[in-house]
């Protein structure tokens, strides 16, 4: 019986000692890496055929603060945390696109985020949608995009872009 709670007393010690990991550090600014671009056909809600587009990129926060709540008015001035430049393929170079083409693209609001506990340490992978409405397929435009996010406390992540990004052809563009 004696070495029955002395072995018992021992699994009990190993699990706990080999349980408690370290905890994964990481500096507070926010890390992204692109992951694909997707060129598909959809219908707005309105029924008017279009064309979308869905960003995927992966992201890290060491300290956990990503995400804005919703504005409470008007006045807010961090609306947006996800910003965007558009580059398109004139004459076999890339220019950035004026805020008056309808490729122009809009900043965006990554939701709220907060991790309970002891790790802070956010990872994960954000979605982007994008509606093409006044665009013209016939235009065989090529874009990329340099996009970066914005935390909390302000820190800034680095600057991905995409591989370039045909409108007129349905397809995955992945690095």
């Amino acid at each position: 019986m004696k070495k029955f709670k002395y072995l018992l007393f021992s699994v009990f010690f190993l699990s706990v000692f080999f349980s408690c990991g370290r905890i994964e550090q990481l500096p507070p600014e926010p890390y992204i890496d692109f992951t694909s671009f997707t060129v598909f056909d959809t219908i707005d809600i309105l029924g008017n055929d279009c064309k979308g587009g869905r960003l995927k990129f992966y992201f890290e926060d060491g300290d956990g603060d990503l995400g804005l709540d919703p504005p409470e008015n008007d006045n807010d001035t961090d609306t947006t945390n996800l910003f965007f430049t558009a580059y398109r393929k004139t004459g076999g170079i890339m220019v950035e696109v004026t805020s008056d083409d309808v490729l122009y693209p809009s900043d965006y609001r990554i939701p709220y985020m907060e991790r309970l506990g002891q790790n802070k340490l956010l990872k994960g992978t954000i979605a982007v949608s994008f509606l093409y409405l006044f665009y013209d397929v016939s235009d065989n435009d090529t874009l990329i995009y340099d996009f970066f996010i914005k935390d909390r406390a302000g820190n800034i992540s680095n600057t991905e872009s995409t591989t370039e990004i045909s409108l007129s052809h349905n397809d995955i563009y992945q690095e």
